[in-house]
């Protein structure tokens, strides 16, 4: 599994010819260090004199941001399986009408699963901006840089997933599913930078 590597030989595998992992896999794991280090400004804050206000405040940022961890590192996987379903798709016999019938339909439902995997991610990166505002407002401003990174990252996870999410759009048929998902996508769209801005504009140095 792609998780499993270490970050040397992941980055080798992305630098390959193979396709995956790309791009939905690497917002995958962005998501997850963006998700790492707002747990690290909680954990730099809990304990610390002069917090002990936010103290439990931190402790519930920390505990679910460590789940979306654990879920996006899961999503590296997701994103790069369901590419290889599409491919698998394309692979199936079409020598009859039967075989051309299920091919058309499982290549169409592999593209709708290619495109809900990163809105999954997008959907969830973009509640760590939430989290990440906390931290950038309230936690130990010794790390709140670190906070502000999270952040940026978040956002860029956001729209990075989103553009995997747009490419596996043009390659399905159900305009109904289309339309639906596109919605989902411009709404994200729409707010993701103003929040970054917003919170980044908190960060005094």
């Amino acid at each position: 599994m792609l998780q499993d590597l270490n970050l040397k030989e992941f980055l080798e595998k992305t630098a390959s010819k193979s396709p995956v992992p790309g791009g939905g896999s690497v917002a995958a794991l962005s998501a997850s260090l963006s998700a790492s280090l707002i747990e690290m400004v909680g954990n730099l804050t809990i304990g610390k004199k002069g917090y002990e206000d936010v103290e439990d405040e931190m402790k519930e940022i920390v505990s679910i941001c460590s789940k979306y961890r654990e879920k996006f590192v899961n999503d590296i996987d997701r994103d790069s399986d369901a590419f290889n379903k599409v491919m698998a798709a394309f692979k199936l016999p079409k020598d009859t009408e039967e075989e051309k019938a299920a091919r058309k339909e499982a290549i169409q439902e592999s593209f709708k699963t290619a495109a809900l995997v990163p809105l999954e991610v997008a959907e969830d990166a973009f509640k760590l901006l939430e989290f990440a505002a906390k931290v950038v407002e309230k936690g130990n401003k010794n790390a709140v840089t670190d906070g502000a990174v999270a952040a940026m990252i978040a956002r860029t996870a956001v729209l990075s997933a989103l553009y995997n999410v747009k490419i596996n759009l043009g390659s399905i048929k159900d305009e109904e599913f289309v339309s639906k998902v596109l919605k989902q996508v411009e709404s994200l769209e729409s707010q993701v930078n103003n929040i970054e801005k917003e919170i980044l504009s908190k960060v005094k140095l």
